[in-house]
C-alpha cells in the first residue's frame, strides 16, 4: 500500500497529518461476469465490507440475523405504555472525529453527515466530588496530553513529581504492530501502576476508556489502552470532540446505507441466520441459511466473536487446524448492562447529554437522551419527562441481574439527585455479552482479515489490523479491508483508507522512545 499525507479538507476532519492509505491498483469496476459475494453479518463490519464490494460491480448478498441491520449499533422497537412506541439503541455511541473510515462508510447515504449531531463535551464526575472536562483541553498534540494534565484536577503537582517519564515513553511512539511488542503482555492496570500514575486521574480519565472496551482494567491489554492513548491523545488531533445520532440509529443511520446498498444491487437478508458455509467442489462457498442454501464465490464472516467461534465450529471444511484453533480461543467480554428509563419528570436543566461515571458502583455513565435525540426529545416535550440511559460495563458475571439493575437505579440517584422522587414510567433493560476482550497477552493470537482460503476473509472489530482504529472504527476499517482483499484477487481497486498517523507525531519523542527501549532491552 502506499501511504501520504492529505490535504486539509473539512470534509476529512481538521487533522492535517491525518494519513490516506491507497490500495492496490485495478479496474473501477469488475469486469466480465460479476462474481458474487457472501457478507456473513449486518453490523457496521459487514456494511463496510457490503458497500465496497456492490460499488464495485459485485453482486453482494448480506446475511444478518437480526430482523435490522446495525448489529452492536443497532435498534429496535418497543412498545411504551401510553402507546407510543420508542425505538431503543443497544447503548449510547460516540462517533468520534477521527472515525474516517466509519464516517466515509455513513456519508454515502448521507454526503453532509446531517444524521449526526455534536455534544459539547465529554465530562467526568467522580464520587468524590472531582470533575473532569475535555471542552477545553486543546486538541493539537502534545497539547491536548500537556493540556489535560494542566486542566484537570486529578493532576498535582506532587503526582506529575512522581511518575516514572521514562516509563510513559512507548506512549510517544505508538505504532502497529511495536506497541503490541512492547505492551501487549502487561495489563493497563499494572502499567498505570508502573507508570506511578495518579490515582484519582487513573480512576475518572483512563479507567472510564478502559471499561469502554467493555472489559475490567485489571485485564484489558495495556497496549490497547497505549492505542486509544494514541488515537484521542498524542496521534491525533481531533481529540475527544465526537458527536452522535440524532434520531435511533436505524433511522438516521441504517436505513438510509440499506436503501444506498440496494440501488447498487445488493441484497439484504434480514432475519436469516447463518448455519454452515461449506467449500464448493468447483470453487467458492456455500452458505447454509435458515431461508435455504446459496452459493457464491467469496464469502465475509463479520460476525461478533461468539457467532464466529460458533459458525467456524459449524463448517468443518473452514481453514485449516491451526486457524480454526485460534477462532476456538477467542473471548468474549463480561456482560454488560444498558437500561433506558422513562422518567415522569425532567432531570435539572443543566445535566449534560453524556457524562461518564466513576466510583458510583457499577455505573460507568449516564446519558440525557433528549438533550440530542429527536425521538427522546418529542416525547420528553410531549410528557414533560425525560429519557436516560444508564451503562454498566464488565458486570460480573455472577451478579444478580435484576440486583444488578437496582443498583444502577440507585447510583442515577446519586448522580442526579433531583432523579430519586421521579417516577419511572417505563424501562428496557438490556444485557448483552458480545463484545470481544482484549486480554493481555492475546494480540498474537488475534485472526487477521486473510484466513487460509483466499475466498474467505474476516471483518469485526475483533480483527486484528495493522493499523491505529479501535472500537466502531476498527470495524469500519476492517470491513472495507475484507472487501479490498477480495476485490484484489479480481483486479479491482478497493477502497482507500484513512487513518489517524500510524506513529508518534514528535520526532523527537519517537527516537527517545526507541533509545529507551534499546536501554530496558540491554538493562531490564
Amino acid at each position: 500500500m502506499n501511504h501520504r499525507r492529505h490535504p486539509r479538507a473539512a470534509h476529512r476532519g481538521r487533522d492535517r497529518a491525518a494519513e490516506v492509505i491507497a490500495p492496490p491498483p485495478g479496474t473501477a469496476r469488475v469486469t466480465g461476469p460479476p462474481p458474487t459475494a457472501a457478507v456473513i453479518g449486518g453490523g457496521i463490519a459487514g456494511l463496510a465490507a457490503a458497500t465496497a464490494l456492490a460499488e464495485r460491480g459485485v453482486r453482494v448478498t448480506l446475511y444478518e440475523r437480526a430482523p435490522h441491520l446495525g448489529g452492536r449499533a443497532g435498534a429496535f422497537p418497543t412498545g411504551l405504555r401510553d402507546g407510543a412506541t420508542a425505538t431503543v439503541t443497544r447503548g449510547f455511541h460516540a462517533f468520534f472525529r477521527q472515525y474516517y473510515n466509519l464516517r466515509g462508510l455513513l456519508r454515502r447515504a448521507d454526503p453532509a453527515l446531517g444524521a449526526l449531531v455534536p455534544l459539547p463535551d465529554y465530562p467526568l464526575r467522580h464520587s468524590n466530588g472531582l470533575h473532569d472536562s475535555f471542552r477545553r483541553v486543546p486538541r493539537t498534540p502534545p497539547w491536548s496530553a500537556l493540556g489535560f494534565a494542566a486542566t484537570s484536577p486529578t493532576f498535582r503537582p506532587r503526582d506529575l513529581l512522581r511518575m516514572r517519564p521514562l516509563a510513559a515513553v512507548p506512549l510517544f511512539d505508538v505504532h502497529v504492530p511495536g506497541i503490541y511488542e512492547a505492551l501487549d503482555d502487561t495489563t493497563a492496570h499494572d502499567y498505570l501502576t508502573a507508570l506511578r500514575f495518579p490515582a484519582a486521574a487513573r480512576h475518572l480519565a483512563f479507567e472510564v476508556f478502559s471499561r469502554s472496551f467493555f472489559a475490567d482494567p485489571r485485564e484489558l491489554s495495556a497496549a490497547e489502552m497505549a492505542m486509544m492513548f494514541h488515537i484521542y491523545f498524542l496521534g491525533s488531533s481531533e481529540g475527544l470532540l465526537f458527536d452522535v445520532p440524532g434520531e435511533p440509529f436505524t433511522q438516521a443511520l441504517w436505513e438510509p446505507l440499506a436503501r444506498y446498498l440496494r440501488r447498487h444491487g445488493a441484497t439484504l437478508r434480514t432475519a436469516a441466520t447463518v448455519t454452515g458455509v461449506a467449500r464448493r467442489p468447483e470453487g467458492g462457498f456455500t452458505v447454509s441459511t435458515t431461508l435455504g442454501t446459496h452459493p457464491h464465490d467469496a464469502a465475509v464472516l463479520a460476525l461478533d466473536t461468539a457467532g464466529l467461534r460458533d459458525l467456524v465450529a459449524r463448517s468443518p471444511q473452514l481453514g485449516d487446524a491451526a486457524w480454526r484453533a485460534g477462532i476456538a480461543r477467542l473471548r468474549t467480554a463480561p456482560p454488560f448492562l444498558v437500561s433506558r428509563l422513562w422518567l415522569d419528570r425532567p432531570v435539572a436543566a443543566d445535566r449534560p447529554g453524556f457524562l461518564g461515571t466513576s466510583g458510583f458502583g457499577a455505573l460507568d455513565n449516564v446519558s440525557v437522551l433528549e438533550r440530542w435525540e429527536g425521538q427522546s426529545a418529542r416525547w420528553a416535550a410531549r410528557t414533560g419527562g425525560s429519557v436516560l440511559e444508564l451503562h454498566a460495563y464488565a458486570v460480573d458475571p455472577a451478579r444478580d441481574r435484576a440486583a444488578t439493575q437496582s443498583h444502577l437505579i440507585g447510583q442515577l440517584h446519586r448522580v442526579y439527585p433531583e432523579t430519586a422522587g421521579a417516577a419511572i414510567l417505563d424501562a428496557v433493560h438490556q444485557w448483552h455479552d458480545d463484545c470481544p476482550l482484549f486480554a493481555a497477552g492475546t494480540y498474537a493470537g488475534r485472526p487477521t482479515v486473510r484466513t487460509p482460503d483466499p475466498g474467505l476473509v474476516l471483518a469485526g472489530d475483533l480483527v486484528r489490523t495493522e493499523l491505529p482504529v479501535a472500537l466502531m472504527e476498527r470495524a469500519a476499517t476492517s470491513g472495507f479491508l475484507a472487501a479490498n482483499a477480495l476485490l484484489h484477487r479480481w483486479g479491482v481497486r478497493g477502497q482507500t483508507l484513512w487513518t489517524v498517523p500510524r506513529h508518534g507525531r514528535s520526532p523527537t519523542l519517537r527516537a527517545l522512545a526507541r533509545t529507551t527501549a534499546k536501554l530496558t532491552a540491554r538493562h531490564p
